[in-house]
């Protein structure tokens, strides 16, 4: 059985190469023509019109097998033609003119769709339906094989075809998933890069404005030091010049407008989560833990922009569901749980989407980490880790 089966596949193989070739056709139509005519003139019992009959017939049904390279169709039909006329004379197919058919049979389900290999088939399968009704039902186990045969063979030339067309439209997808994919990502840095260099842009500024006031409300300062805290402001606002500069560069790659309103915090979340329960009409709660304290600007406004988009999630996914907004201030890290009671995700959404991408990205871009998943008892979690940074009362970090 394994030596029939080893056989088998390496009979496949050597075929699915023979046909690969560029040149087979003509080489394949030669051979099988010359082998019908040679199998014609051994078995037949007539001479002169008979003769010359059934060497057309052989020859029609092998030669144009050298044409299908060019067009299929045009090449299967006299070959198919051939072989009819053959079984309706009441003659054995060669076995040359047999291969021939098969062989078009499968490159005709192969490059066409149906009815074209349906139709190239229903000669040899109408032709044993037919035996009862002939005068002589001649080779009915020979019939009922060709049409197994022809049929077979069709449907592997649709079923090869079915496949290559299947990875084809995977391959694009893809390509198309993984283009947008990388385009989301890419926006969604130049947009997390433009907002915290906003929070740079403006402690930059402070480091000018400071340097400058302690050098002139500053008595009996020596001149050295003067110079020093000088040199100190031309740095600071050479470096918000380049700063300003490159995010107008940022601006125009994110496609958006300049603005001049500051970067919203963690002050502002209980305006976000009035405007969350206004247009979702749901429950919407903001709980917040611990000694709240005035964190740096970059990790304010990251944990802002994760709870926007955690709640424009559940909007989208879980429309009319009640949604928990949990802060948690602790000594070391800032701790966001935003929670829904909704259906829960679809394993697609789950395993990651371009708002949920986009998260991840702000959370690592201040050294912090965030999870999403389905809920312990139900709907979907987004927990987020934090770096707490203090900022004292003159705006430096503790």
């Amino acid at each position: 059985m394994r030596g029939d089966g080893v056989s088998g596949g390496t009979a496949l193989a050597l075929g699915r190469r023979l046909i690969g070739a560029p040149e087979w056709p003509p080489a394949a139509a030669t051979a099988l023509g010359l082998l019908a005519m040679i199998e014609v003139v051994l078995r037949s019992d007539g001479a002169g019109a008979a003769l010359s009959t059934e060497l057309l017939l052989g020859l029609c049904g092998t030669v144009p097998l050298g044409f299908v390279r060019m067009n299929v169709l045009a090449a299967a039909v006299p070959i198919v033609a051939a072989a009819t006329l053959t079984m309706v004379s009441h003659q054995w197919l060669t076995g040359a003119v047999l291969a021939s058919v098969l062989v078009a049979l499968y490159l005709a389900g192969r490059q066409h769709r149906w009815p074209a290999p349906l139709l190239l088939a229903l000669p040899f399968v109408a032709y044993p339906i037919g035996a009862p009704f002939r005068a002589e039902a001649d080779h009915p186990l020979f019939a009922v094989a060709l049409a197994a045969l022809a049929v077979t063979s069709a449907g592997l030339g649709a079923a090869r075809r079915a496949r290559a067309e299947a990875t084809r439209r995977a391959a694009s997808s893809r390509t198309v998933a993984d283009t947008l994919l990388e385009h989301a990502a890419r926006g969604e840095r130049a947009r997390i890069a433009r907002e915290l260099h906003d929070v740079v842009a403006h402690h930059i500024s402070m480091i000018a404005v400071q340097a400058e006031t302690a050098r002139l409300t500053t008595p009996g300062m020596p001149a050295e030091g003067a110079r020093r805290l000088l040199a100190i402001g031309d740095t600071a606002r050479a470096a918000l010049t380049e700063m300003r500069r490159l995010l107008g560069v940022l601006r125009e790659d994110a496609g958006t407008e300049p603005t001049r309103q500051p970067q919203p915090g963690l002050l502002q979340l209980m305006e976000l989560v009035d405007e969350a329960r206004d247009s979702a009409g749901a429950s919407t709660r903001l709980i917040v833990r611990g000694p709240v304290a005035r964190l740096d600007p970059g990790i304010e406004l990251t944990a802002y922009r994760i709870v926007q988009e955690a709640l424009t999630n559940a909007r989208r996914h879980a429309p009319g569901a009640a949604v928990d907004v949990e802060i948690d201030y602790t000594v070391d890290a800032l701790h966001l749980r935003i929670r829904d009671n909704g259906p829960g995700p679809e394993n697609t959404v789950a395993s990651g989407g371009h708002g949920l991408l986009g998260m991840r990205e702000r959370a690592a871009a201040v050294g912090g980490d965030l999870r999403t998943g389905p809920a312990p008892v139900g709907g979907f979690l987004v927990e987020a880790r934090l770096p707490a940074a203090r900022l004292g009362a003159s705006g430096a970090a503790e």
